[in-house]
C-alpha cells in the first residue's frame, strides 16, 4: 500500500519514537486569543497510532 505522503508531512517522529504534529485549525482568528492561548495553539501534540495505521500513514 503507498504512503499517504500528504498526511506525512504534516507528522514528525521524535528520536525516542514519538509522533508528533500540530492541531489543525490554529492558524487562523487569533487576534482575539490571549496570549497564553496563542501560544498554547502553537504547541505540538503526541499522536498514538495502531502498527496498521503507523504502516499506511508514515514512510519505513
Amino acid at each position: 500500500m503507498k504512503t499517504n505522503k500528504s498526511f506525512t508531512k504534516r507528522l514528525r517522529v521524535t528520536r525516542k519514537g514519538k509522533i508528533v504534529s500540530r492541531v489543525p485549525g490554529h492558524n487562523h482568528f487569533n487576534a482575539k486569543r490571549s496570549g497564553a492561548e496563542r501560544r498554547r495553539k502553537g504547541r505540538a501534540d503526541s499522536i498514538v497510532m495502531t502498527s496498521d495505521l503507523r504502516s499506511r500513514f508514515l514512510p519505513n
